[in-house]
Formats: C-alpha cells, structure tokens, sequence
C-alpha cells in the first residue's frame, strides 16, 4: 500500500491535478451542506473542501487508506465502507464527489444509484476519472505501447466507465448533466511511475526508464470531469 500511496501523493500535488480538483469544487456551487467523498482514499479532498466551508465525509472500502486520512487529517470524518453501500441516511447529502473510483468497481451504475440515494433533491454529482483506453504515451514501440496499455484496460472491472459518466447520471435520474475533459500531462518521474503501474514488461520499460532520464518521457491521461443535478 506504501507504494500506491506515494504515487497518489505524487499524482495529487501535480499542479493539474490541483487545479481539476479545484475544478470539481467549483461545479458545486456554494458548498453549505454536507459533501460525501465516496472512494476518498488519503483524505486530502475531504481536507480541501472543509477548508472552504463544507461539512465533507470520506468513505473508502480500504481500512489502510482511511487510517492514513484519520492520521493526516484528524479533523475530518472518516469511514470504512462501499461505494455501493454507502454508510449514510438516504437524502441526507447535498453534494457527492467519486474522484477516480468507478473504474475498479464492477457494478458502477449501482455506485450512481447510491449516489442518487445519499443526495438531497436538488444535490450535486460530480464524477471524475480516466478513460484508461485513451492514454497516451510516447514511445518508439507504438504497437507494444498500444498492446500493453490496452492489456492494463482490460485487467480493470471498468476501464473505459469516464466515457459513460454523462449517460450512467442520466440513467440514474439525475438531469442537466455536463462534461468536461481535462488533460493531464506528465513529464517527470511521476510519468515513470504511472507506466510502471501499466506493465513490468522489462524491454518497454527499459526504453521509458531511458526517456525519463534524459527527460524525454512523455504521459498524457484525459480526465473526465461530469456534473448533475439530482
């Protein structure tokens, strides 16, 4: 878990990264309700939107990355639980943030139905991930490249769910909803940390570890970034 961890702190500081959670803030509006975090993992959205006001809840389905939220935020309000199953009274949230969650999980429609449950009328969703069929990265391999992050895709329960964000919301009966695409681009060793957790195919990787020492590595990740209405 350590290592997962110290990637998703470097992923979270990228300055894009920032700026798309900022982003995800801002599409709710004032923020004077209760916001539930669903798949919060270390906590720092949950820290971000209690600092401009809201009442913000975390809830992650593993007990090591709450322990490490409760740890680094002790302010916050922290709990072990499902996406699926989230541990709140129906209607009893205003806001609903799922940051890169719905691609591990099987069912992500019943996620969008929780959601949907969980919020007030009159609530706001936002949904934000990757489509892990859409990354680029730039290789002198292409073909190897498009194997191998096609294989990563297809090792998910739901690689390609940020293409289907708008049209899950909708099914759920949420209305108005909008999409935005954010790109993520990355050029450092945060860059060789992300295609070492697509493949540990040593030849494809020796070239890339080659890239990024002579700073020539180059990863693009376009996030979508959807909003409803309940």
């Amino acid at each position: 878990m350590s290592s997962l961890l110290a990637v998703l702190d470097a992923i979270e500081t990228e300055p894009a990264a920032v700026e798309l959670r900022a982003r995800s803030y801002e599409l709710f509006g004032d923020l004077t309700g209760h916001v539930v975090d669903a798949g919060c993992g270390s906590g720092r959205a949950v820290a971000e939107l209690a600092e401009r006001g809201a009442h913000a809840v975390g809830v992650d389905l593993d007990p090591e990355m709450i322990a490490v939220a409760r740890e680094r935020w002790p302010a916050g309000e922290f709990h072990v639980g499902d996406a699926t199953e989230l541990p709140l009274e129906t209607g009893s949230a205003s806001y609903y943030r799922a940051d890169k969650v719905l691609h591990v999980l099987d069912d992500p429609a019943r996620a969008v139905a929780e959601a949907r449950r969980v919020l007030t009328p009159g609530g706001r969703a936002v949904l934000i991930g990757q489509d892990w069929d859409l990354i680029a990265i730039d290789s002198d391999e292409p073909e190897a490249t498009r194997r191998l992050v096609h294989a990563k895709a297809d090792s998910l329960p739901s690689p390609r769910v940020a293409r289907r964000y708008r049209n899950l919301l909708l099914d759920a009966g949420f209305t108005d909803p909008t999409v935005e695409v954010h790109t993520a681009v990355f050029t450092d060793d945060t860059a060789l940390d992300l295609v070492k957790r697509i493949t540990d195919e040593e030849t494809w990787l020796a070239e890339q570890t080659e890239r990024a020492r002579a700073n020539r590595i180059l990863v693009i990740v376009p996030m979508f970034l959807v909003a409803a209405q309940a």
